[in-house]
């Protein structure tokens, strides 16, 4: 993964806050607001002791103090309610994105790749960016507005002064970051990147608890992901190192550029440059107004491992998809299907090679061979989760990249080898297929699938739920409901992969009873390595090594 700059994504981040640009500049004014309220807290208290002889004067002083100390109350709270309105509104549209990217990417680009840390990155990176979108964007506007207003109210006693305050507000508010940001970037990646690590590591042993118990490999899985712990947390001390230095620096800073204040103000004086009271006020000011900057300076503790978050989130957003969905073409009717000299490879292994078949309207084709032949592959350039290197992918004689991507699905119902299955009732998992199916229809693709009466034991019939990956059921039952779901959609071209593997000859018998009866109008492929899957097809492909014969 190619490494952004922090700016960089910094700026890629704020571009997603323009819909709610006119909350962010509200919160910006209210934090500005609520700022200045605290610093002249001090500087009108300062005044007032100077003027304690003059009873009328201190009076006004105090009932403006407490004006500003419930002002300060109440800006604050309006500025901290319109950030995290942002953004948790934000949060919510990125993880609309970060799903739409990801359906765009799948499977093609997602087959393979490491389950745990996309979960990392849409639960806990995108949970990380609300400290960008709430306690970010807007101190940083905030700490420069407030800034400015102090430098010009220092520097109205002496322009001197006034470039004291801006040197000191620069090295706490921007020093300070860029300093810590260079040195923390590196390891606030790999933090992030190693909570990824560990979370794919957690979920392939809760999947594998079984066999992990059956084998006695208890302790070497948990040693293992002690290390791994044990890793993130040296990771995490030298997180908390950093943030120690940067607040050390920090306080130092503050304490330098206050008495150099006091001193520079008192050396003025001395040369009678500035009055006395000008001294007290510019020193007072100056010890007052470090808020919005330390905030900074305090924001940069976290940053790295935020804006870590982001590049990993925008990684996602960017990522080209391997197939690009196609819209605005005309609607297309199925009639046939074919593949014209076909090429297709997984980066250098080639898997097809001037692969040609005809599967013609009505009748069930059966393709036979051995594991690993291109079997399922053939199935997947017919549903385009690929696209062929050359040739050409046919329904109706239209190239499949020239076919609308929802009127391409709509046409076809694929069962695949491993029947996924929700943390959901039977129903609903059947259900996925036909969204507005009624129970009726539901019964009717079950009872297609030799499973209405599997289904009817059981205590809650059809509102049974499956468990999480449906692991409360058999793998002959998952496939069944699989291919329950393909009954259901009633698609024009039902293609299945190895759809009886998993059953015994009964099942197998009567689901392939049900494809030859409720299939007569319907293009059915059938692909496995059984030969008694073969004896409904019409017509039998044999297949070895991407070569039909």
């Amino acid at each position: 993964m190619k490494r952004r700059s922090g700016i960089k994504v910094m700026g890629q981040l704020i571009g997603l806050v323009v819909p709610l640009l006119h909350v962010m500049l509200a919160a910006i004014f209210l934090g500005v607001a609520g700022f200045l309220c605290a610093i002249f807290l001090t500087i009108l208290a300062g005044t007032a002791l100077m003027y304690f002889d003059m009873p009328v004067i201190v009076n006004i002083h105090i009932k403006i103090l407490i004006a500003f100390a419930v002002l300060r109350g109440i800006l604050h709270y309006a500025e901290q309610a319109c950030n995290h309105y942002i953004a948790f509104k934000l949060l919510a549209i990125i993880r609309h994105k970060v799903f739409a990217a990801l359906r765009k990417l799948c499977p093609a680009k997602l087959e393979g790749k490491d389950k745990g840390n996309l979960i990392s990155i849409i639960t806990n990176d995108i949970e990380l960016l609300e400290v960008f979108y709430a306690h970010t964007i807007s101190p940083i506007a905030i700490a420069f507005f407030t800034s400015l207003i102090m430098v010009v109210f220092i520097g109205r006693y002496h322009i001197y002064a006034g470039i004291w305050a801006l040197v000191s507000y620069l090295l706490v508010g921007v020093g300070v970051p860029l300093w810590n940001g260079r040195k923390s970037a590196s390891t606030g990646m790999e933090f992030r990147s190693g909570i990824g690590e560990l979370n794919s590591y957690v979920l392939n042993s809760l999947r594998g608890l079984e066999e992990t118990i059956q084998y006695g490999q208890e302790e070497s899985r948990k040693q293992e992901m002690s290390e791994k712990s044990l890793e993130l947390l040296k990771k995490q001390k030298e997180l908390n190192r950093m943030e120690g230095n940067t607040r050390a620096l920090t306080n130092l800073l503050i304490l330098l550029s206050s008495f150099g204040m006091l001193f520079f103000t008192l050396f003025l004086y001395k040369n009678q440059q500035m009055s006395i009271d000008a001294v007290v006020l510019c020193t007072i000011s100056m010890m007052g107004s470090f808020g919005p900057v330390v905030a900074l300076s305090n924001l940069s503790n976290n940053l790295n491992q935020t804006l870590a978050s982001g590049e990993r989130v925008l990684s996602i957003l960017e990522e080209a998809p391997k197939v690009e969905e196609v819209f605005g073409q005309k609607e297309v009717s199925f009639e046939n299907a074919s593949c014209e000299q076909v090429t297709f490879s997984y980066e250098d292994e080639v898997i097809l090679k001037d692969y040609s078949i005809s599967l013609p309207k009505g009748k069930i084709i059966g393709i036979h061979g051995k594991s690993g032949s291109g079997k399922s592959t053939l199935l997947k350039l017919f549903m385009r989760f690929w696209d062929a290197d050359k040739g050409a992918v046919n329904i109706s004689g239209t190239n499949v990249k020239d076919i609308n991507t929802k009127n391409l699905r709509d046409m076809e119902a694929y069962v695949t080898q491993e029947t996924y299955l929700f943390h959901d009732t039977i129903a609903n998992n059947i259900k996925i297929a036909k969204p507005e199916a009624s129970q009726e229809e539901i019964i009717e693709a079950a009872k297609k699938a030799s499973l209405h009466s599997f289904i009817e034991k059981l205590p809650k019939g059809y509102d049974t739920q499956v468990g999480e990956l449906g692991d409360t059921l058999s793998g002959g039952e998952r496939q069944r409901i699989g291919i329950a779901r393909a009954f259901l959609h009633q698609a024009p071209l039902l293609m299945l992969d190895e759809p009886t593997s998993n059953l015994d000859s009964l099942n197998e018998g009567m689901i392939l009873k049900a494809l030859k009866e409720e299939c007569r109008e319907k293009t059915v492929v059938l692909v496995s390595h059984r030969q008694s899957t073969m004896k409904i097809a019409d017509k039998v492909y044999e297949m070895e090594n991407g070569r039909i014969s």
